[in-house]
Order: structure tokens, then sequence, then C-alpha cells
């Protein structure tokens, strides 16, 4: 997933603000609102811890940065992130950060969300484990290995899946000792919205991904594919509060996150008009409405 950076002023090789650049941070709402979700659900199900919850949360970070990290040297030495490319700046693509630094970053964060897994296994248990090697394999395996996700169009489960189901479960479950079923249904929500925002980054880069070799969904089933993709997503994520409350999982708080529908009509009338660069805005603005959704989903569940 991408975020929007400026294209002047760039940072100066090898500095801080260049490995700000690569961590995008813009994109950690996708890690933090699945662990304020698990976290909301935890307390519904009667059992918040908050060590195992910051744990998570710290972990989930550091997944997302050494993901990013990743992608941006993986990209860059597949040919993905040329000069041709439509999106913000890329650390690698420009000289900003050597493979061998990022490489050097990736390792150095994952080694951390590894300390935040080995507490997390202590006081969970072994599914910990599963879990956190899970992540950190598909983290790697999103751009880079033999059998790159994202480059055969499965970036869309993974997002899904771990954004999701593993986020938002592993979350209660490090701090319940169990998943309950309130969890399934609360990460359905939090994926759509996250994989959503891949769609906006996959349907403005389906021609330069072309010809990188990149099969996302969008270069698969072209345009017309990926916007239906991003219809169905939200409106998966605005059914589940309301089948939650019609079905007695939850109060009327759960509706909370319906507050912020009009925003989802204006990103989605905003993405089928937009072409090339135009997409950038509507990326942030996808990524902003996952973090106030999730705000909001998760303060309902909490209530």
């Amino acid at each position: 997933m991408s975020t929007i950076a400026a294209t002047s002023a760039l940072p100066s090789p090898g500095s801080a603000r260049a490995w700000l650049l690569a961590a995008r941070p813009a994109t950690l709402g996708a890690a933090i609102v699945p662990v304020a979700v698990g976290t909301a659900v935890a307390h519904a199900a009667g059992g918040v811890a908050p060590g195992p919850a910051l744990a998570a949360l710290a972990g989930s970070m550091c997944i997302q940065i050494g993901t990013n990290f990743a992608n941006d040297v993986f990209d860059h030495e597949k040919g993905a992130d040329t000069e041709a490319r439509l999106g913000p700046p890329r650390a690698a693509q420009l000289g900003l950060l050597s493979a061998r630094q990022l490489y050097g970053g990736i390792a150095v964060v994952f080694a951390a969300a590894l300390l935040c897994g080995s507490y997390l296994t202590a006081v969970a248990g072994w599914p910990v484990v599963a879990i956190g090697v899970a992540s950190l394999v598909s983290g790697l395996a999103y751009t880079g290995g033999p059998y790159p996700l994202g480059y055969h169009g499965l970036g869309d489960v993974f997002v899904m899946g771990f954004f999701g189901f593993v986020a938002v479960c592993g979350t209660a479950f490090v701090q319940l000792g169990r998943v309950p079923a309130l969890a399934w249904w609360a990460a359905v929500p939090v994926g759509a919205l996250a994989t959503a925002i891949l769609v906006v980054n996959n349907v403005r880069d389906r021609e330069t991904d072309v010809v990188a070799g990149k099969r996302t969904l969008a270069v698969r089933f072209g345009r017309g594919g990926a916007l239906a993709e991003y219809v169905g997503l939200v409106a998966a994520a605005y059914a589940v509060p309301v089948l939650l409350v019609a079905t007695g999982r939850a109060d009327v708080w759960a509706l909370l996150p319906l507050a912020t529908l009009p925003v989802a009509l204006v990103r989605t009338r905003a993405l089928f008009a937009a072409e090339g660069r135009a997409h950038n805005p509507v990326l942030v603005g996808t990524a902003k409405l996952l973090v106030l959704y999730g705000v909001l989903f998760a303060l309902g569940l909490a209530l």
C-alpha cells in the first residue's frame, strides 16, 4: 500500500527523512486500526489486557514498516518502480537509500517485531508463533521471493487476510486467550477498507504494472473490475455493523461508523473520475477513511 509524498524538496540520501519516506507513515493507520478494533472486541468480551494490546500494536507497526521497506527495495529491483511511476517517490528508486540499507532496515524492524512476538508468546502461547512467522514471511513474500504475492494477483487476499482477520482476531486472542465470534465479524470491514486502499493503488499503476510483469487484479480484470471490487469492499464494510446490530451481536453503538458513509461515497465517486496521478488523493482519502471508520467502529464496539 502507498502514501502521498511531495515530489519536491526530497530528503538527502541516507537521512532520517529518507528513512521516514521509506517507512510510509501514512500507511500505519492500516496497522493501528486492526489492533484498536481487536482491543475493542476484547473489551466487549470483558477482558482488555493493556500489555498484550500495546505489544500487538508495536508488533503490527513494525511488520508494516518492514513490509514497506521490502516493497521499496523489491519493486525497485524488479523494475516496477521507475521514472514512469505515477505514485509517490520511493527511496530506492531515487537513490535515497541503497538496497543494502533497506535490507538492514528490514532486519532491524522485523527483529523488533520478533521481540514483541516473544512477549506475546509468553502471554498467549504457541499460536502467536504461527501468527508471527506467517506475518513476517508474508511481509517479505508480498513483493519478494520466488513467487511474490503482489505480482500474481494475491495482494488483495494478503491484505484482507492479514490486516483484517489475522490482526483483529490475533489482537483479541492475545488478550482473551480465545477468538470470540465478534472478532471474525469485526475483521471484515477493517480488512475490506485496507484492501480498498490497495485497489486504488493498483488501478493507478495498472499500465506500468503490465510493463513490469505485475499481474494485479486491476491488470487481470481491468479498470472496470477493480472499480467493482472497490465498491464491493466498501459495501461490505458498511453492511457489517448493520448485520451485527440486526442479529443482536452488538448494540446500536456499533452503527457509529455509518456516520462516515458520506465520506465513502465521495471517495468512490472520486475514484471513478480519477485517471493517472489524480488517483493519489483518492488513495490518501481512502486511507483516512479507514482510520476514521476504525476509530468509530472501535468506539462503538467498546461502548
